[in-house]
């Protein structure tokens, strides 16, 4: 019976952002059984090869798949990608999806009613109903759910303005979290930081990664990474 319901189950995508928040929204996922996850749907900046907004090499996104075995689904932008642009290449994604039979999309949203408004909007109608597994959740308590899961992240952008900068690189870990102002959101819900996960229950094992430099740009602080 159970390997009956396990035939049946939806297909879904997972909004990855290569990040613990993603990370955690398919490792709940993935333990509720609801859904067959397959897909990695990543916006990745063609000019840098890197995905956006975190700044990522996409070799290491794809180190990301093969450990998860999950196949990726890449939405390229350019720099500086405005809006009708944006949402032109998220719509030949959403096409893509709807052929392949994918009829749920996972985020790991937390508590931004705008941005999930906007994913609820852009989705409508299109017969992908979004998920949002992560919603509502007190982050204090989250974040210690998300270390406590085996989920390990380094920080590989932050927001200067928002917490020091001397965090770049650090692992998203206890320590980590005793150590950022009070007033920043321990999950970086406010955009104070973004991770890269290289480790995960779920992952086949370990991705081996060397912190490098740092760079500043757009008023963010970007920590390079490299495979070991």
């Amino acid at each position: 019976m159970g390997q009956d319901s396990q035939e049946i189950r939806p297909k879904a995508a997972v909004s990855w952002s290569s990040g613990k928040d993603s990370a955690y929204a398919l490792f709940r996922t993935i333990e509720s059984g609801n859904y067959e996850v397959v897909a990695l749907l990543t916006t990745v900046t063609s000019t840098y090869d890197r995905i956006s907004m975190h700044g990522v090499r996409r070799a290491l996104l794809e180190e990301q798949s093969r450990a998860t075995g999950i196949p990726l689904m890449e939405v390229e932008i350019p720099t500086g990608c405005d809006n009708k642009t944006y949402e032109e290449q998220m719509d030949k994604a959403t096409d893509r999806m709807k052929a392949e039979g994918i009829e749920y999309i996972i985020f790991g949203d937390i508590f931004l009613q705008d941005i999930r408004e906007y994913r609820e909007k852009n989705l409508k109608g299109t017969g992908i109903t979004p998920v949002f597994p992560l919603w509502g959740e007190n982050t204090h308590d989250l974040a210690k759910k998300i270390i406590g899961s085996g989920i390990e992240a380094v920080i590989v952008c932050l927001d200067p303005s928002k917490i020091d900068r001397n965090f770049g690189g650090n692992s998203f870990d206890a320590g980590f979290l005793n150590s950022i102002p009070q007033e920043a959101d321990p999950c970086g819900e406010n955009g104070e930081f973004h991770t890269f996960v290289h480790n995960a229950p779920f992952f086949r094992g370990k991705i081996p990664v060397v912190v490098g430099d740092n760079v500043e740009r757009d008023g963010f602080l970007f920590t390079d990474l490299y495979l070991a």
